[in-house]
């Protein structure tokens, strides 16, 4: 007999959620089994659908389906959504772990979320109040869910956690020391609204995975653009009285001289974005009639690992690229436009022959990609540490690989010329239009066409189209017309292949999503040693490493179009002929 003030166990009601009670309406479980799961539920402080899959009386996809018939939600193959291009600003991040769903879109005055729970009023409730948007459900698998949020919320607010906890990390390069003016006052520098916006901004650039962010004063205006996929877009109009202060917080957390605004600056800053990850920033200020402009390149280290493969060369020009790197000797220049890719390249050709037994020194102004096991020179001409003086030092260090980041002037292309000649393999950059006129171009810098002959081995020009979007992209009705001057020839045009054209998603940049490499890879020949020893011109090189095979950058962007990488307008667009 129960004592008084107690009562018996058998008398104990289960309060059961609207969860159980449907899949009990469905006949996918039973009662007792619903109990069972809902006291054990309770006891671990755990949600009802967590205990029910972990008691596996159901499985995710069989759950999924089941409140999507019920209840007339749409069913989402949650694997098919891509994290980095869903909408963060629709639901606070903490209700979206709390409550485990995911903001899709807005449509009027309704939001559309993902969710595994439709019965859930509560969470409902909390959405509607916070956005004042009334809730469609579309259903979607609880353990992929579980993935999906944790992407879209956890990893940028561990994101705003480091940045705000402090956790950018300066190189150590020496930095003149800061003076305060009378209008620096830490205060400017700390404000918390300034310090949010330029956090947000960061973490927006880096989730929309653009390469560079621009913050630009104007009289009565300021904006911010990104570039994305090389494409500027205006983000945001922040109010223009905010210029100084944010001017402040950057070149502060850049090490820069935040009293100076009258010459430009260069700095960099490093930020964590997980336990293993971190993600480099180069500022660049620049005063112009209002305030000044500055300009922060995202340095992705990882994007130097990617492997030779998804640069996007064709096998031919992999195979070019690949024997003149494993050469022991010689001269290889990477050249483009700013911007074009060129230090990726490099440093991917670096990453193949970064091993053990061999000794890389580099020289760059300044260095962009951190790579272990490489020797990395900053060039600082303050200093009196330029290309030339990096370079005559490294042949004291008994190098095997060298890479210059730019050949600017007669001395530093002399010293590098001479050590290609002396048995090391010298990897650099030049700006200019295309391969052939490399050569020219060299020749114009004051150096022997002899010297130009016995050093360079393989020159690679390199410019970076957007490409296609794979979900979206639709074919092109383009007249035969149009393809002949685009570059095609009449035999290419059979009627077995077609083009594409940008349409737009929303998993994409109207119509585009990335980029892709467009190359010209020309190996020196013999015979074009011969042309270049007879002082030729850029057309005879042009011409005779067309006989040799060597697609020009606008052929190599044609066949791009023909592969369905890109569009013929884009290639028109980056390529010239």
């Amino acid at each position: 007999m129960a004592t008084a003030g107690t009562a018996p166990k058998e008398a104990a009601a289960v309060a059961l959620p609207s969860l159980a009670r449907a899949l009990m309406s469905a006949g996918k479980l039973a009662q007792n089994s619903a109990e069972d799961i809902s006291r054990k539920a309770q006891a671990s402080r755990n949600s009802f659908i967590a205990e029910l899959l972990a008691a596996k009386s159901l499985s995710a996809g069989e759950l999924a389906q089941t409140l999507s018939n019920t209840f007339g939600a749409p069913l989402l193959d949650v694997d098919a959504l891509d994290a980095a291009h869903l909408p963060r600003d629709l639901l606070d991040t903490k209700l979206c772990q709390a409550y485990k769903v995911v903001a899709l879109a807005k449509r009027s005055n309704r939001l559309i979320a993902l969710t595994a729970d439709p019965t859930n009023q509560e969470a409902a409730e909390k959405i509607k109040f916070t956005t004042q948007l009334g809730v469609d459900w579309v259903v979607g698998e609880y353990d992929k869910l579980l993935r999906l949020v944790e992407a879209t919320t956890k990893s940028v607010s561990e994101s705003l956690d480091s940045i705000t906890g402090g956790d950018f990390e300066f190189d150590d390069a020496p930095v003149e020391e800061e003076t305060e003016g009378p209008d620096t006052a830490g205060a400017d520098v700390e404000d918390a609204p300034v310090v949010r916006f330029l956090h947000k901004m960061l973490l927006d650039a880096f989730n929309m995975r653009a390469s560079d962010l621009h913050f630009e004063p104007y009289e009565h205006n300021y904006r911010v653009r990104f570039r994305v996929d090389g494409e500027l877009q205006e983000i945001t109009s922040p109010p223009v009285a905010i210029k100084d202060k944010l001017a402040s917080r950057i070149k502060v957390i850049s090490r820069l001289d935040i009293s100076e605004k009258r010459v430009p600056q260069d700095g960099r800053m490093k930020l964590k974005v997980g336990p293993d990850r971190v993600i480099d920033f180069r500022v660049s200020t620049l005063p112009t009639l209002f305030g000044e402009k500055i300009v922060i390149r995202i340095l992705d280290p990882s994007s130097a690992r990617m492997g030779i493969d998804a640069l996007g060369y064709e096998p031919e020009e992999k195979e070019r690229l690949l024997a003149a790197i494993n050469r022991p000797y010689g001269m290889i220049l990477v050249t483009g436009p700013t911007g074009s890719g060129k230090t990726v390249s490099l440093y991917t050709c670096l990453n193949l022959l970064n091993k053990p037994g061999v000794n890389i020194s580099t020289a760059e102004d300044p260095s962009e990609i951190n790579m272990p096991g490489v020797n990395q020179v900053n060039v600082n001409e303050k200093a009196g540490l330029t290309f030339a003086v990096a370079l005559k030092a490294f042949l004291r260090q008994d190098p095997d690989i060298i890479m210059v980041g730019e050949i600017r002037d007669l001395e530093t292309a002399d010293i590098a010329i001479k050590a290609a000649q002396t048995g090391h393999l010298v990897l650099s950059t030049l700006h200019t239009n295309d391969a052939p006129t490399t050569l020219t171009r060299m020749r114009n810098m004051g150096i022997a066409p002899f010297n130009i002959a016995s050093s360079v081995i393989l020159i690679t020009a390199q410019r970076l189209a957007r490409r296609l979007c794979p979900q979206c992209k639709q074919p092109a009705d383009i007249p035969h017309e149009s393809l002949v001057e685009a570059g095609y020839r009449e035999e290419d045009i059979d009627g077995s292949w077609v083009t594409y054209k940008p349409v737009g998603c929303a998993a994409c940049n109207n119509g585009y999503k990335g980029r892709v490499g467009i190359y010209e890879v020309m190996p020196i020949s013999e015979e074009l040693q011969r042309i270049i020893l007879a002082d030729g011109s850029a057309l005879e090189i042009a011409a005779q490493a067309r006989a040799e095979g060597v697609r020009s950058l606008r052929q190599s962007g044609l066949h791009k179009a023909r592969m369905g990488f890109t569009s013929l307008e884009e290639v028109l667009a980056v390529t010239n002929e």
